[in-house]
C-alpha cells in the first residue's frame, strides 16, 4: 500500500481519547461475524493495542485514553461482554469508557437491561448496529421507546449505519431529541465507488441536530486497495465543516482498520484533515468531544 506523508513530525503534540476501540476473545465470546473475516479471526486484547501504537510519541501523540465499543459477539453474550471489558479496565486503566449492546427493537422490554448497564461505571452509551438493517427498521414504535430509554438514563447511542440509511437515523435522532447520537464513520461514505453527493447533502442535513456528533472514523476500510492519505481528507473536511470541532470525535476502529490502515496512519490523516485548525479545536476533535460525549473525567 503506497505511504502518504501527512504525519507532520513538527507538528505540536496531540492528546488522543480513541472513541472507538474493539477487543475480542474468540475463546471466551462468540462472534459469528468473525467467521466472513479471516483476516481478524483471532484475539485483540490491551497487549497487542500496545504492539500497534508503539512509537505514537515520536509521531507527536499521546494516547490517553480508549472508548470500548461493542465488538458483534452473539446476542446472548451482551452481558458477558460487558463483565470481559470492565474486568480487562481493572488491570488497564486507559479503558475509560464502554458502549455496550442493547436490542433496542424490544422497546419497552429493553428496560430492565438499561437499568442494569447503568450498574457498571464504565457504561456511558449504547450501540445497536444498524448497517445491514432492513429500511424502516428504526422507525418502529418499539425501537422509538428503547431509545427514548436511553435519554431517561443518560446513555448517548451509537449510529453504525451505511449511507443510504442516513436519512432514515436523521428522522429517529430529531424524534429523541433529548438523547446524543453519535454517527460512527461518518456514516459509512460510498468512498470506494466515488459518488458521494448524496452522502454529503445527508451528512449536511444530519448535522443541523444539535443532538448528534459524528466520529472521524472508519473511511479506510471503505475506500479501495491503495488509497492516499490525500483520498479521505475531502470526506474528513466535510464533516468538521458541517458538525463543527467540537461534535467531532477521533476514532482509530481498531483493530478492524487493520484490515486497511495502520494506527499511527490513520491518526496522521485526521490531523492533516485538521492541520487548519487552532489548537483547541484540534484538541476537541482528537479528545474533548469524546471526553464529554462518553463522559471521562
Amino acid at each position: 500500500m503506497p505511504s502518504t506523508k501527512i504525519d507532520r513530525s513538527g507538528d505540536p503534540p496531540v492528546t488522543v481519547i480513541d472513541s472507538h476501540l474493539h477487543l475480542w476473545d474468540p475463546r471466551l465470546l462468540d462472534y459469528p461475524w468473525l467467521a466472513q473475516v479471516p483476516g481478524l479471526r483471532r484475539s485483540y486484547l490491551p497487549a497487542d493495542l500496545s504492539t500497534a501504537t508503539a512509537g505514537l510519541g515520536s509521531g507527536g501523540f499521546h494516547l490517553e485514553a480508549v472508548v470500548f465499543v461493542e465488538a458483534g459477539r452473539a446476542e446472548a453474550d451482551a452481558d458477558a461482554e460487558v463483565d470481559w471489558v470492565e474486568q480487562l479496565a481493572a488491570e488497564w486503566p486507559m479503558l475509560r469508557a464502554v458502549v455496550a449492546h442493547v436490542p433496542l427493537e424490544r422497546g419497552a422490554d429493553t428496560g430492565a437491561r438499561i437499568a442494569a448497564l447503568r450498574r457498571h461505571r464504565l457504561v456511558t452509551g449504547v450501540r445497536r448496529n444498524l448497517q445491514d438493517e432492513a429500511d424502516g427498521f428504526t422507525t418502529t414504535d418499539d425501537f422509538v421507546a428503547g431509545v427514548r430509554l436511553l435519554g431517561e438514563a443518560g446513555l448517548s447511542f451509537d449510529l453504525c449505519v451505511r449511507h443510504h440509511q442516513l436519512p432514515e437515523v436523521t428522522a429517529l435522532a430529531a424524534r429523541v431529541p433529548e438523547v446524543t447520537f453519535v454517527l460512527d464513520h461518518l456514516g459509512k461514505p460510498p468512498v470506494a465507488v466515488g459518488d458521494t453527493a448524496q452522502w454529503r447533502d445527508d451528512l449536511a442535513r444530519m448535522a443541523q441536530l444539535p443532538n448528534v456528533v459524528c466520529k472521524l472514523s472508519g473511511l479506510a476500510t471503505e475506500s479501495s486497495r491503495g488509497w492516499l492519505g490525500h483520498d479521505l481528507l475531502p470526506y474528513l473536511d466535510h464533516a468538521l465543516r458541517q458538525f463543527g470541532p467540537d461534535r467531532c470525535l477521533f476514532g482509530g476502529d481498531w483493530p478492524v482498520a487493520t484490515l486497511a490502515t495502520g494506527y499511527r496512519r490513520w491518526l496522521g490523516v485526521v490531523r492533516a484533515a485538521c492541520a487548519e485548525l487552532s489548537e483547541p479545536h484540534r484538541q476537541s476533535v482528537f479528545a474533548d468531544t469524546a471526553r464529554r460525549v462518553y463522559r471521562i473525567d
